[in-house]
């Protein structure tokens, strides 16, 4: 399927995280127009914000032929499908999916931002996301992947043994 190369990241500290985000790959290569092409490992993280749970993270590599907002709002119903409430920002949540990269798309709208805008700066998407697109270039910096994640403390992000 010819399509656009997109990056997700997958996070979850409710329930039991690893058949949560298991199960979320798997909802999303059943889905329509997209495939999944990759998967990292899942790595254990401190989590930001208010005190919760450590946070189980990775990315996947997705092909998709959907636009970008129509991808989000398939991300967004998947979340919902798996319980996912907004109510505390940064708080606990069951599955979170974040839309990091779009082919070279650079996109500033009011609900969808991409690059993920904060994604330079996060350890926990750049460890995984380097482990499976490491010469991927974000386009905003110019940079690669792994040069981005060089340049962040990776002292909290810790892979999970099978």
């Amino acid at each position: 399927m010819p399509g656009a190369g997109v990056a997700i990241a997958l996070g979850s500290n409710m329930g039991d995280p690893q058949v949560i985000l298991a199960a979320a790959l798997e909802t999303l290569a059943q889905t329509p127009g997209i495939i999944l092409e990759a998967k990292s490992s899942w790595y254990q993280t401190k989590a930001i914000g208010p005190p919760q749970p450590d946070y189980l993270n990775g990315c996947a590599i997705l092909r998709v032929a959907m636009l970008p907002q129509a991808l989000l709002a398939k991300l967004l119903t998947i979340e919902n499908k798996f319980g996912r409430v907004r109510q505390e920002h940064w708080g606990p949540r069951t599955l979170d999916l974040d839309l990091l990269l779009y082919d070279d798309l650079i996109l500033n709208q009011p609900n969808l931002q991409i690059p993920h805008p904060r994604m330079h700066k996060r350890a926990f998407v750049l460890v995984p996301l380097a482990e499976i697109a490491p010469t991927w270039i974000e386009p905003v910096s110019g940079k690669i992947i792994e040069n981005l994640l060089s340049e962040v403390d990776r002292s909290d992000v810790h892979l999970v043994k099978d």
